[in-house]
């Protein structure tokens, strides 16, 4: 009888949480930036039915996902050496972002694993002399934008405005630093590693200019840092206020784009209905058609920093 009391008491501790999950509200969850202390229940629960996460699957996928470190890098693979390089040292706190990422196969793990060395190695641009301090001025400059609070879902929310954005004055590649230095950042919180990222893009100001001065090479050096390059779940990327002209930018995109963040693509135009059923107009700022003030840009890169920098 004991045993029969205790299931159903964690039955219902689970049945009230996914509850929970389906009427969540930006104030259920931990802070975008710094260390996440304790997990809420409901994302707990998240990661258990999303990412078939527990603590003995952690456990058991750690322990298999190192084995796999050394022994594919045996087999006299390049990138699978370059992991063993990179990782085989790191504790267990980093292994689990990639197990996270993708859902606990450990196969696919080890994969994202040479995805995100080979994205070092393909793009070493974008990574000599990689630091908070090469980057904030970008970041200062808004490029792009970390949302201080998360979505209803607990996603991160990563803005670009495109309307000012100066492309001799911030590279395209400097934009894309920002990016990885942001990424690593946050993904140090264990709440953002379960829940993810979303992106809005505001092409309200794009320009003929924009369009002829961003080349193909570097659109699809941003696609391969979405794709199998980051230890990050992507949910969605959202297009807002898009001229006409920006159907050729995204053609030239497309055919680098696997199928599964294509489905994650929403391009809105100027019908924000379904826009505004994602995003709370509370948290959006203004330039994002919510009622909040216009970003600190400044104060983001001291929250993102005020911490010990840990980006690898």
């Amino acid at each position: 009888m004991a045993a029969t009391g205790t299931f159903r008491m964690v039955s219902e501790e689970e049945q009230a949480m996914r509850s929970k999950l389906e009427h969540l509200t930006v104030k259920d969850h931990g802070s975008v930036f710094g260390p996440c202390h304790k997990l809420p229940g409901h994302t707990v629960q998240k990661a258990k039915d999303e990412l078939h996460e527990t603590d003995e699957r952690r456990a058991s996928s750690l322990k298999d996902l190192r084995a796999m470190i050394k022994e594919r890098a045996s087999d006299g693979d390049d990138l699978a050496k370059l992991v063993q390089d990179r990782f085989g040292d790191k504790p267990d706190s980093l292994l689990v972002r990639f197990l996270r990422a993708r859902k606990f196969d450990v196969t696919r793990a080890h994969e994202l694993m040479k995805g995100y060395v080979r994205f070092r190695k393909d793009y070493p641009e974008l990574f000599e002399n990689l630091t908070p301090e090469a980057v904030r001025s970008t970041i200062e400059a808004g490029y792009p934008v970390v949302l201080p609070s998360r979505d209803k879902y607990g996603h991160v929310v990563l803005l670009f405005n495109i309307d000012s954005w100066d492309l001799e004055e911030i590279t395209f590649d400097e934009v894309l630093r920002a990016y990885c230095v942001i990424l690593e950042k946050l993904l140090e919180n264990e709440e953002t590693q379960i829940n993810g990222f979303v992106l809005i893009e505001n092409f309200k100001g794009f320009t003929m200019q924009h369009a002829s001065g961003i080349k193909t090479a570097e659109l699809k050096k941003m696609v391969d840092m979405l794709q199998d390059s980051f230890p990050a779940r992507f949910k969605a990327v959202h297009v807002i206020h898009q001229p006409w002209y920006f159907t050729t930018t995204y053609n030239v995109v497309k055919p680098f784009m696997k199928a599964k963040l294509l489905e994650r693509v929403f391009v809105h135009g100027e019908e924000l209905d379904d826009y505004f059923k994602e995003f709370d107009a509370d948290i959006l700022p203004s330039d994002f058609d919510g009622k909040a003030p216009v970003a600190d840009y400044q104060a983001i890169a001291t929250q993102l920093f005020g911490s010990e920098d840990t980006a690898l």
